[in-house]
């Protein structure tokens, strides 16, 4: 008894489902699970342990860093003064 379903009533479910959906489309569900539940596991196992961020040099820093740019300086309009 698993959880109070006897024996019996899970073989009768079984039969009940195997003629609802065909044995053919109970193959392709189970393989379609199977392969989601190894997806969702190779997700998991290919994350990033540390969520550290990772740790840029100054040399880095700099190469990445855009050139300074020069300060323009503006020329002033004469003015009739100075004419």
């Amino acid at each position: 008894m698993i959880g109070g379903i006897s024996v019996t009533q899970l073989l009768i479910l079984l039969v009940i489902v195997m003629l609802v959906f065909g044995t053919k489309r109970l193959r392709n569900i189970g393989s379609d699970l199977g392969s989601a539940v190894k997806g969702f596991r190779k997700g998991i196992e290919d994350e990033p342990e540390d969520n550290e961020p990772e740790k840029i040099t100054t040399a880095e820093k700099t190469a990445a860093a855009p050139p300074k740019k020069e300060e323009k300086t503006t020329a002033t309009r004469p003015s009739d003064t100075d004419v």
